[in-house]
């Protein structure tokens, strides 16, 4: 990789790719530069997929989705075009205005450029995280931030869904981290010779969700889990 591509926001990299797929441009890789090895292509196709083309664990969160949906992180609006679809009341937010184009594009009803943590004086029944949903927290102690806003937007009966991995079989052959969970990620996106800010990522294991979740207040049922260590999660709230 060349040192001089022009530095651009990370969702603009990332929109782009997606704008260009979208409008059956031809494309360059969208490329995922990471800070724990080399640089991994990311298929822009993964982000338009259908139900069918949907592994089982994103097949059965959508399946458990109840009353209205908060979908964060929407994307292209793969998910909620398929709850769109199932009846569902779906409003779709994502930080990345090309991605919300697409969606309003596919018609998705209530597609928006929103900022998770800036939503407010709405309610919902299930708010919905998919594709490592949980990461864009940035960091383990981004957790307790998110499920506070969760107790805001949730209905009293509400539920979380969302997915997250185990990638301590990084640390196979080396001592994993001392300084920080060793879940914790950095990630940059390059597009077309552009490379977007480097921005914060984190897996979650299981135990450590289950744990953290039940100090803050929530239960966490795992419904899913696979054999690359990605499981899928529904948190609730503690009843005492």
């Amino acid at each position: 990789m060349t040192n001089n591509c022009t530095n651009l926001p990370l969702m603009d990299v990332y929109g782009s790719a997606l704008k260009d797929f979208a409008e059956e441009k031809e494309s360059a890789k969208l490329m995922l530069h990471t800070s724990y090895g080399e640089p991994e292509e990311m298929p822009i196709w993964y982000f338009f997929r259908e139900y069918t083309e949907m592994p089982d664990l994103e097949k059965m969160a959508l399946s458990v989705c109840e009353g209205r949906v908060l979908d964060v992180g929407a994307g292209t609006g793969s998910h909620a075009i398929c709850l769109q679809q199932m009846g569902y009341n779906i409003t779709a937010i994502d930080t990345s205005n090309d991605a919300v184009n697409i969606m309003k594009a596919s018609k998705v009803n209530d597609a928006r450029v929103q900022d998770y943590f800036t939503l407010q004086n709405e309610k919902f029944d299930t708010i919905l995280g998919l594709m490592n949903g949980i990461g864009f927290v940035g960091k383990l102690s981004g957790l307790e931030n998110f499920l506070v806003q969760a107790d805001r937007l949730l209905n009293t009966d509400g539920q979380i869904i969302i997915d997250s991995s185990d990638i301590a079989y990084l640390y196979e052959d080396t001592e994993r981290p001392t300084d920080h969970y060793y879940g914790e990620v950095q990630f940059q996106y390059e597009y077309g010779g552009r490379k977007g800010d480097w921005f914060d990522w984190v897996y979650i294991d299981m135990d450590t969700l289950t744990e953290k979740a039940y100090e803050l207040g929530w239960i966490t049922y795992i419904l899913h889990k696979d054999d690359n260590d990605q499981y899928l999660a529904r948190l609730v709230r503690r009843t005492n």
